[in-house]
C-alpha cells in the first residue's frame, strides 16, 4: 500500500517535503483489530507539532493522521462490533489501559498509557490502517466522508473544551483563534446556548468575517475590547500572548479553557506581563484540555448529527499531503483541511 511516512523531525520554515510517499505492506489486523481502507483523513495542527518535534512520535518512521474515515476491510478473529463494509472513524485516542484510576473514572484521556493515533500508532495518511475496534466509531449517515473527518478531532476536542467551560445558556462565551476547532465550537455553542453571545478573537479580517457569517455576535483581535467581558473563553492558539490577553476579557469567576497540545516558547515574555490584580484576581481560573475520551467522540458525533454540524472543508488529493501540511503551516486556515485517500 501507499503511505506517507514521517522519518525525522523537520523544520517547516526550511523543509517543504517533510513526508515521504512509500510502498509498505498492508497491515494485518490482530485479534481485536479491524483493517480499514482509508477514504480520507483530516489534517490537524498537531501534525505540525509532530513534524517539528514539539510532540514527537515515540519512534520513526510513523504514519501521521488521526481524523480517519474509512471502510472496514477485514476483521480480527475476536472482533464483535464491526463487520466488513461498515463505515467507521478513528480519532486521536487509539489505546488506554482501561484499569488505572483515570480510566475507571472515565478519564482515559489522562491515562499514563494513553496512545495517540498517528503519533504512537500508525494513522490515516495511508491507504490502509489497523485499529482496536474499541477505538473506532460508526459514522452517522448525515455526513459525507470529508465532512466527518474533522469532527473526529477538531469537533470532539472542541466538544470537550466547551463542556469544560461549564457555561449555562445566557452566559457569554469567547473563542480565541478560529480554525478547524473554533468554527465547530461556534456551531455547537449557537445550538446548545441560543441565548449566549459568542465573541471571536481572530487575527485576520477574513477569519473575523467568517466568524460573523457563521453567527458570532462580535469578532475582533485579541487586543480589541469586546462589548462585554466573557464568562468563559476557549483558547485554541499555540501562543501565550492570546492566553494572557484572554484573562483580561474574563468576568470575575470566569474560566479560561486552553485547548492546545502545546504552547510555543517564542512569546514567553507574555507571561512576565501577568498582573495578579488584572489577570487572575476575583477567582478567575485556567483549565487545560488534555486529549479526548471515547465518550467525547461518541457523544459529539451524535450531537453533530442531530443539529447537524457540517464543517467547512478544503480537500487535498492523496498525492498532495506535503502541500497540505505546508498550507496549514504558512496560511490562514478557515475551516478544516482533509486529505482524500480513497
Amino acid at each position: 500500500m501507499k503511505a506517507w511516512l514521517l522519518n525525522r523531525i523537520s523544520n517547516l520554515d526550511t523543509a517543504s517535503r517533510p513526508l515521504e510517499l512509500t510502498e509498505i505492506p498492508v497491515p494485518v489486523p490482530k485479534d481485536f483489530e479491524i483493517l480499514i481502507k482509508v477514504l480520507c483523513c483530516g489534517i490537524c495542527h498537531t501534525e505540525l507539532d509532530e513534524i517539528e518535534g514539539r510532540t514527537p512520535p515515540e519512534q520513526y518512521p510513523i504514519i501521521l493522521g488521526h481524523q480517519v474515515v474509512g471502510i472496514v476491510e477485514k476483521c480480527g478473529k475476536h472482533t464483535t462490533y464491526f463487520k466488513s463494509g461498515d463505515r467507521v472513524g478513528v480519532a486521536w485516542i487509539s489505546a488506554a489501559c482501561g484499569q488505572c484510576e483515570y480510566c475507571v473514572a472515565g478519564l482515559e484521556n489522562l491515562c499514563p498509557d494513553f496512545k495517540a493515533t498517528g503519533r504512537d500508532t500508525n494513522g490515516g495518511y495511508a491507504e490502509f490502517m489497523v485499529v482496536d475496534e474499541r477505538f473506532a466509531y460508526p459514522i452517522p449517515s448525515t455526513f459525507s466522508d470529508n465532512e466527518a473527518a474533522p469532527l473526529l478531532c477538531a469537533g470532539a476536542i472542541g466538544y470537550r473544551s466547551l463542556r469544560l467551560t461549564v457555561i449555562t445558556d445566557g452566559q457569554t462565551l469567547g473563542l480565541t483563534g478560529f480554525g478547524a476547532s473554533g468554527h465547530l465550537v461556534l456551531k455547537m455553542a449557537l445550538h446548545l446556548y441560543p441565548n449566549s453571545p459568542v465573541y471571536v478573537f481572530a487575527r485576520s479580517k477574513d477569519e473575523q468575517k467568517f466568524a460573523l457569517d457563521l453567527g458570532a455576535t462580535w469578532a475582533g483581535k485579541i487586543t480589541d475590547t469586546p462589548p462585554q467581558k466573557a464568562n468563559a473563553i476557549i483558547d485554541t492558539t499555540p501562543v501565550w500572548t492570546t492566553a494572557v490577553d484572554s484573562l483580561l476579557h474574563l468576568k470575575p469567576g470566569g474560566r479560561l479553557v486552553i485547548n492546545a497540545i502545546r504552547k510555543e516558547s517564542g512569546d514567553l515574555d507574555a507571561l512576565l506581563n501577568i498582573s495578579y490584580q488584572d489577570h487572575l484576581w476575583m477567582e478567575k481560573e485556567i483549565k487545560t484540555v488534555a486529549n479526548i475520551t471515547r465518550t467525547d467522540v461518541s457523544e459529539f458525533l451524535t450531537l453533530a448529527a442531530s443539529i447537524p454540524i457540517i464543517p467547512a472543508v478544503e480537500t487535498y488529493p492523496f498525492d498532495k499531503a506535503n502541500e497540505a501540511i505546508m498550507d496549514l503551516k504558512h496560511k490562514h486556515v478557515m475551516g478544516a483541511k482533509v486529505l482524500v485517500c480513497g
